[in-house]
């Protein structure tokens, strides 16, 4: 089974993709971690039980990962923007192949307490110029959303904007039933994302 898991901001540095979010949020993101397989590391922010936003970028403190970093975060430039998102399987072997080529080959990591595996593409790039999603699986019932404070955010719609959007639902159509995603034609591939939160409507862009 797949299900939506996190949106990805990225970001040339963790404190610009921080205060990028709190502007347009109204609450800052909490301590993540770090991830030294890749020489990123990231702050989160809890959009309920089995979901969060995630803010990454580089780790200008840890040594080059020796491998293009995912979320094609060496060839990241200009101001935050949510890069990418992801779902979450219960058996990435099973689900792997519903998905174009290039979604990578899984890799084991961890942070902490958390361990999982997810598909990483040899390049950093995902399909789609980013738009198709990442697929993670969690090892066990540990999730980081299990472990943020509750925001009080809510993911009401993620619009996946592509010039192929159709090919994206032709596959995603086939994995994915949940209503909160919009697949809409455009000239150029990005991602917006609206939020519930107390004070109305809040957008990223």
């Amino acid at each position: 089974m797949l299900s939506f898991d996190h949106i990805a901001v990225t970001a040339r540095t963790l404190d610009e993709g921080c205060d990028w979010v709190e502007s347009r949020l109204g609450i800052a993101p909490v301590a993540g971690g770090a991830h030294p397989l890749m020489g990123t590391h990231n702050r989160l922010l809890g959009l309920g039980d089995d979901a969060y936003l995630e803010v990454i970028a580089i780790n200008p403190d840890a040594p080059p990962p020796g491998r293009p970093r995912w979320f094609d975060l060496d060839n990241f430039d200009g101001p935050p923007r949510i890069g990418n998102w992801v779902l979450r399987s219960d058996d990435l072997a099973r689900d792997l192949p519903l998905f174009p080529a290039g979604i990578g080959r899984p890799m084991a990591l961890s942070r902490g307490d958390l361990r999982w595996r997810m598909a990483v593409p040899g390049d950093g790039r995902l399909p789609f110029g980013g738009a198709c999603p990442a697929v993670i699986e969690w090892a066990g019932k540990a999730h980081p959303a299990q472990n943020l404070p509750d925001s009080g955010l809510r993911l009401r719609q993620l619009q996946v904007i592509h010039p192929q959007a159709g090919q994206l639902r032709e596959f995603l159509g086939t994995v994915l039933t949940d209503q909160r995603l919009v697949l809409s034609e455009g000239d150029q591939p990005s991602l917006r994302a609206s939020f519930e939160t107390a004070d109305g409507e809040r957008i990223l862009q």
